[in-house]
């Protein structure tokens, strides 16, 4: 194994360690590979189950209300940021908090697998609801494996070995789900039905119980237990922040307006599938342009955020405002082009470009804005209010049942566009 750990990481002497617990140290090898492991089944097993891709076009499928989709991207993010927030002190008064991610992987194959046989038996309301709730639960279990998965790299991995750890399985993961796009593509109009989404579940469910059983292999010495505030506690502490800090609020409020571009890709998902017939070669095309998306524009947007985070903001939220002018726009007078996949995937990649750079920049945005004595109650006071601002703009979703998800598209972009001129107004931090 210290052959191909050397081969991984170019390092000739696979014992070399860094901020980790001297006793890791031989276990180190062993300690990538299995991290690396359970990190890649986890990356793909989210991909087969998308709460801005797959569950979209499933809830579709069946007829559930409009409205349940547009909560989907909601609870995912919403569902694993804020009782992470709560959690987290705990998790870390733990030793080892590597059984804190297994038992998290274990209940998110658990989740899936009822949300597979709840798709193959619903339809409906019943089954959008039914999908739903079973996301909430996803979504609590995926963030007790975020919440420990840190620190566990933290004490297994050296420092110097991390990036390319995350590196590799990104990579991986993402050629795999490029793998997949073409596989449905290749279907094409042959799998309309929902059996393919219950295997699409039923997969990501196996893969998770898998991950569970990678990450058992890693050999965690305890750690201290001591020092773990409650990042919700410390939010709520700091709320004040919001009155006391005018910079801080207005970044808070930009990043409320940029919920506009994350909470539109599911209704994209939406109008092509109903434009496609449900035929699963328009889904293939988007998980494609997916994920060319993140490789081709993330080394741009890092390099452009270095200059400017908020010229950055400002470009992807005006992006992402005019594109949805434009898809709301051709839905109206010239439909037939959205009836087009490969029409539709340009679109998406476009709108995934966008949603990275406003990832990015609004990262990069607040570490330079905040000092080292604010950082830590800065992100937890806007991971806070975000978390509740997202679950209530998934309410959005409404719209699409009261008109169409063409003109839920138009709001969110007009959305954006307010987004884009607020950020505009930011103070420079970068460069």
């Amino acid at each position: 194994m210290d052959s191909l750990y050397d081969l991984a990481t170019g390092d000739e002497d696979a014992r070399v360690c860094k901020d980790i617990p001297a006793a890791s140290c031989k276990d180190q090898p062993r300690n990538f590979f299995a991290y690396l492991g359970a990190n890649l089944l986890t990356k793909v097993a989210d991909e087969l189950c998308s709460a801005k891709l797959i569950l979209p076009w499933l809830l579709g499928a069946l007829g559930a209300p409009a409205v349940l989709i547009g909560l989907l991207v909601p609870i995912r993010e919403a569902g694993v940021l804020l009782p992470q927030l709560a959690v987290a002190a705990y998790v870390r008064r733990m030793p080892l908090r590597a059984p804190v991610w297994i038992w998290g992987a274990l209940l998110s194959a658990v989740t899936l697998a009822l949300m597979a046989l709840a798709a193959g038996t619903l339809d409906g309301a019943a089954a959008g609801w039914s999908i739903v709730a079973l996301l909430v639960v996803f979504s609590l279990s995926r963030g007790l494996c975020s919440v420990s998965a840190k620190d566990v790299l933290g004490k297994t991995v050296s420092k110097a070995r991390r990036g390319n750890l995350m590196g590799l399985s990104a990579g991986i993961a993402g050629a795999v789900t490029l793998a997949l796009g073409l596989l449905l593509q290749f279907l094409g109009n042959a799998a309309q039905g929902v059996a393919v989404f219950v295997l699409l579940l039923g997969a990501a469910g196996l893969l998770f119980a898998l991950s569970a059983l990678v990450f058992r292999q890693i050999r965690e010495q305890p750690g201290a237990t001591e020092g773990g505030g409650n990042a919700l506690d410390t939010a709520l502490a700091s709320i004040g922040l919001l009155r006391t800090d005018a910079a801080f609020r207005r970044f808070v409020l930009v990043r409320v307006a940029l919920l506009s571009v994350a909470l539109a890709p599911p209704f994209y998902v939406l109008l092509l599938q109903q434009g496609s017939d449900g035929a699963l070669a328009g889904l293939g095309l988007l998980i494609i342009a997916s994920g060319l998306a993140s490789s081709l524009s993330a080394p741009v947007w890092g390099r452009l955020s270095d200059r400017s985070s908020r010229l950055v903001m400002v470009l992807a939220a005006a992006g992402s405002g005019g594109l949805g002018v434009l898809t709301w726009a051709m839905a109206r007078w010239d439909g037939a082009l959205l009836s087009s996949p490969a029409v539709f995937a340009v679109l998406f990649l476009l709108l995934n470009v966008a949603h990275a750079g406003v990832r990015l920049g609004r990262k990069v945005y607040l570490v330079d804005m905040a000092t080292s004595d604010t950082r830590a109650a800065m992100v937890a006071v806007s991971n806070t209010v975000i978390g509740i601002a997202m679950l209530l703009g998934g309410l959005v979703g409404i719209l699409a049942d009261l008109y169409d998800a063409a003109f839920v598209i138009l709001v969110l972009g007009l959305g954006s566009l307010v987004a884009a001129a607020y950020a505009a107004r930011l103070k420079q931090v970068s460069g």
